[in-house]
C-alpha cells in the first residue's frame, strides 16, 4: 500500500518549473498575470511548493526574468554561434528571434510593461547583452567598432519593430509560407550588411 502511494505523487516541481509557469502567465498577462495561487493551480500543486523555492512573489519574477534571459538570449547566442560565417550567423539570428518573436507573445508583454522596476533592470541587461553581440557579429563582417555598434543597435530596433507589429497588426507582414517571408527578411539584412 505504501509502495503504491509513492508511485502515484507526482514529480517535485523545480524553481525553474515555476519560472517556466511565470513566463507562461506574463505572456498572457504580463506581469499582473503573475500570482501565486492561479500559478499553483495551472502546475497542480499548492502555494507550499511555491515557498519551497521561492520567498516571495518578486523572486519568483526575478527568477522567470533570468529565465527568460537565459533561453531567448544566451541560448539563441550559443546556438548561433555553431555557425562559422557571421553573414549566416546574422540571417539565422534573425531567423530564429523573429520567428520566436512573432510566434510568442512573452517579448510584446514585457515591453509593454518596462516601467515596472523588474522589467525595466531585465530588458537593459538583455537589451545590452543583444545589441552587443550584434555590434560583434558586424564588426566581424569587418565594420570599424563605431559603426558595428551603431548598424547593431539599428538591427536591434528592426527586430523590436518586427515583433511588435507581428503581434499589432500580423497582415502587415509578409506571409512565410510562400517564401515571401524569407525574402524579406534576407533584404532588410543585406541592407545592413552592406558597406
Amino acid at each position: 500500500m505504501v509502495m503504491a502511494q509513492r508511485q502515484d505523487r507526482k514529480p517535485r516541481l523545480t524553481a525553474q518549473d515555476w519560472a517556466d509557469a511565470a513566463l507562461t502567465a506574463i505572456g498572457e498577462g504580463g506581469i499582473a498575470a503573475v500570482a501565486v495561487e492561479p500559478l499553483a493551480a495551472r502546475l497542480g500543486t499548492t502555494k507550499g511548493s511555491f515557498y519551497w523555492h521561492f520567498a516571495n512573489r518578486d523572486a519568483l519574477i526575478e527568477a522567470a526574468l533570468d529565465r527568460w534571459a537565459q533561453i531567448n538570449t544566451e541560448g539563441t547566442i550559443s546556438e548561433v554561434e555553431a555557425e562559422p560565417d557571421p553573414r549566416k550567423r546574422i540571417q539565422l539570428l534573425f531567423a530564429a528571434a523573429i520567428t520566436s518573436a512573432t510566434a510568442d507573445p512573452l517579448e510584446v508583454a514585457l515591453l509593454a510593461t518596462a516601467t515596472q522596476p523588474q522589467v525595466a533592470a531585465a530588458l537593459r541587461r538583455v537589451t545590452e547583452r543583444r545589441v552587443a553581440y550584434l555590434a560583434q557579429l558586424f564588426a566581424d563582417l569587418g565594420f570599424p567598432e563605431p559603426e558595428a555598434r551603431r548598424r547593431g543597435l539599428l538591427a536591434y530596433t528592426v527586430y523590436l519593430g518586427h515583433a511588435q507589429l507581428g503581434h499589432a497588426v500580423p497582415s502587415m507582414l509578409p506571409p512565410e509560407e510562400d517564401g515571401e517571408f524569407h525574402t524579406y527578411l534576407n533584404e532588410a539584412l543585406e541592407v545592413l550588411m552592406t558597406r
